[in-house]
């Protein structure tokens, strides 16, 4: 590993710590180093609060204000050079006199995509641009979705016996997932931006679609509802958190509760997607059930698929679970008789 990367690598550790809480921002981390050792350290926390390169250089001591202009800042997204909520970073490394800075990979949002960097040569600083740019681009992977394809990044979730039943006959609920993979299921919902179900599931299962089993923040809960049957004794109604509906009777936009009207003519999925996307969410797990998540695969919108199955659990009858390709495992593991595979669309 070079000394490049090792600070790389620290900037994309800091950056993950954003996850869940920066959105629609990307996750950033930035290290300020002065004769290879580290005297600042920063990340993006909140969104509409300061960014990386802002914390990592207030980070810096006192005594050591003065080797900023000295030093070499790390960061593993290219720093804007716009106003948002925030100044334009480009301006404040400017302003302290850095005079090298070391990027994992550019930005395509519009606003940015290569003018951080322009800047910062213009004004006389030394850039390289690349290092550890698939890691970076892959922590990102949300934002640069977003981005690219104007559409939520797309991950699919669903629990499954060792014969491939998701349910018992008629959807009878059985537990298949144990105690530490539904904690692990809690903290996927916490990192993304919004949770969906379909109508059955939001009856049969009652789901309250939190985070309450892990120490983050709760997505936005959807839900489709095409004829409003739904009761709202649901805990999906229950108003602790925003909730969307996705029907074909009314259009009401609401602070807790919001209803947003689908034409009957056109597929119901990219419609959603579009409504998501003019709402800047960038993330979404589809929890369910069966025919939902089918129909992202048959429509070919999705973009990471996270299966659990129980190794040691047979359903005789029930709901067959989704059925897909264009498929890539790239990882596995074993949490008791749970085993989590992760698969990636290799076509999207």
């Amino acid at each position: 590993m070079t000394k490049n990367e090792k600070y790389l690598y620290r900037c994309l550790h800091l950056a993950r710590r954003g996850a869940g809480y920066v959105a629609p921002n990307p996750m950033v981390g930035a290290v300020l180093v002065y004769n290879d050792s580290i005297i600042g350290e920063g990340f993006h926390q909140l969104y509409g609060q300061p960014h990386a390169e802002v914390n990592c250089i207030d980070s810096v001591a006192a005594e050591n204000k003065h080797l900023i202009e000295k030093s070499i800042l790390y960061v593993s997204l290219e720093p804007c050079a716009h106003f948002g909520k925030t100044p334009p970073c480009a301006d404040l490394i400017i302003k302290y006199k850095i005079p090298n800075v070391i990027i994992g990979c550019r930005d395509i949002f519009a606003a940015i995509n290569g003018k951080g960097i322009e800047k910062l040569k213009g004004a006389g600083v030394n850039v390289t641009v690349g290092i550890l740019e698939n890691e970076s681009l892959e922590l990102n992977k949300r934002f640069f979705t977003f981005h690219k394809k104007q559409r939520p990044y797309i991950i699919l979730k669903w629990a499954q016996s060792n014969n491939k039943k998701i349910s018992g006959k008629g959807g009878e609920r059985i537990f298949i997932s144990n105690e530490f993979t539904n904690r692990l299921v809690h903290q996927w919902r916490s990192e993304e931006a919004a949770i969906m179900v379909g109508t059955t599931t939001a009856l049969k299962d009652n789901p309250a679609l939190t985070a309450r089993l892990y120490p983050g923040k709760n997505p936005v809960r959807l839900v489709i509802d095409m004829d409003l049957k739904l009761p709202f004794t649901l805990q999906l109604f229950d108003g602790t958190v925003k909730t969307i509906v996705f029907n074909q009777q009314k259009n009401e936009p609401g602070e807790m509760l919001s209803f947003y009207k689908l034409n009957r003519e056109e597929k119901t999925i990219p419609q959603i997607l579009n409504i998501l996307y003019t709402l800047q969410t960038q993330s979404v797990i589809i929890e369910g059930g069966a025919k939902l998540l089918q129909s992202f695969i048959d429509d070919n919108l999705w973009d990471e698929a996270r299966v659990i199955t129980n190794v040691e659990l047979k359903i005789p009858e029930g709901v067959n679970a989704p059925v897909f390709e264009n498929k890539k495992l790239i990882k596995e593991e074993t949490i008791l008789t749970n085993k989590i595979s992760y698969f990636i669309n290799n076509q999207t």
